[in-house]
């Protein structure tokens, strides 16, 4: 009996998370089997995914080296506006895509330099960069949407498809393989984790841990400027707001990946099922005409789960 109950928890530490996904899909199946269990659908919901997993790649860059970033809603909001502001002035597209990536980049830089250099909590450093953020978007765009004048060439990125498969969901699968890659077998990644799970042992051990939390930061501010960029380029227009929902929910999907893996650490692979768990919930709901605000409880409640199962999974519950 107790060896059952043993491979019963293995089981559901090992899978659990794979298994609630499947669990989710199979409802809404039987629930709406017309509209949401169909290939169109699920193809929709991969193109509805890119944008989050994007900005939650950012996000499980920075946990894995034991900090948060909250500006990534906000840093996500400018890369958009950037983005659309340059096109509307007629420069070449190339320029619209990596001007408010190196931007933010160098944004993400300091507010890693900042943390490192003198010892800030990483809440507070963001939380006043977010801030920073929402004013110096206003006082590009007045609070307006960008939308006039923006040519066709900008949309092109958001909306391409290669036969049916939209390109944006192309790109997500290789962003995620790129920094699956990265984090798991590249010496970048090693010594993330070494310093999000013990930094001064990796202090010790000779790992610039104020280098590469620069870089950490960097990156996620990289990662939440694409994200802003290609809602732009899909919807043809820039929000002022438009990365504000997608900061709980991509923390939402690095803590659900936590999940996944036997270490309870943030990891590429677990943040792409969370983010398609979230996708998924959210297109499913929509479907079934729920309210907007029962996806925020479901996703608060997601959110709290996870950290319980990343616990009981690690031992640390008493």
């Amino acid at each position: 009996m107790k060896s059952k109950q043993l491979n019963a928890k293995h089981i559901l530490q090992s899978y659990g998370t794979i298994l609630a996904m499947i669990f989710i899909i199979v409802i809404f199946s039987i629930l709406r089997p017309g509209s949401f269990c169909t290939i169109r659908n699920f193809i929709n919901i991969t193109r509805q995914m890119a944008p989050l997993m994007f900005i939650s790649i950012g996000a499980t860059l920075i946990m894995s080296v034991n900090e948060f970033d909250l500006s990534v809603g906000n840093m996500a909001s400018l890369g958009g506006v950037l983005a659309a502001l340059m096109a509307v002035q007629g420069l070449p597209m190339a320029a619209c895509f990596l001007l408010p990536m190196v931007i933010c980049g160098i944004i993400g830089w300091f507010n890693g330099w900042i943390v490192a250099k003198f010892q800030v909590l990483s809440f507070i450093t963001t939380l006043g960069m977010s801030t920073v953020l929402s004013g110096i978007i206003y006082r590009l765009t007045g609070g307006a949407t960008v939308f006039e004048n923006i040519p066709k060439s900008f949309t092109w990125l958001g909306t391409t498809k290669l036969g049916p498969i939209p390109l944006l969901s192309i790109l997500m699968l290789i962003a995620t393989a790129i920094f699956w890659f990265l984090m798991r077998h590249m010496s970048l990644g090693r010594k993330m984790y070494a310093i999000g799970g013990n930094e001064e042992a990796a202090k010790i051990a000779g790992i610039n841990v104020k280098k590469y939390k620069n870089i950490a930061f960097a990156l996620c501010a990289i990662m939440a400027c694409v994200t802003g960029m290609l809602v732009a380029s899909r919807v043809g227009s820039a929000n002022t707001t438009a990365g504000a929902g997608y900061f709980l929910q991509s923390y939402a999907a690095v803590y659900i990946g936590c999940t996944v893996s036997r270490e309870g650490v943030p990891n590429t692979i677990g943040t792409f099922v969370g983010a398609a768990i979230l996708t998924i919930l959210a297109n499913g709901l929509t479907i079934m005409q729920m309210p907007t605000y029962m996806q925020d409880v479901i996703t608060g409640a997601i959110i709290i789960l996870a950290v319980i199962a990343q616990r009981l999974g690690r031992g640390d519950a008493k």
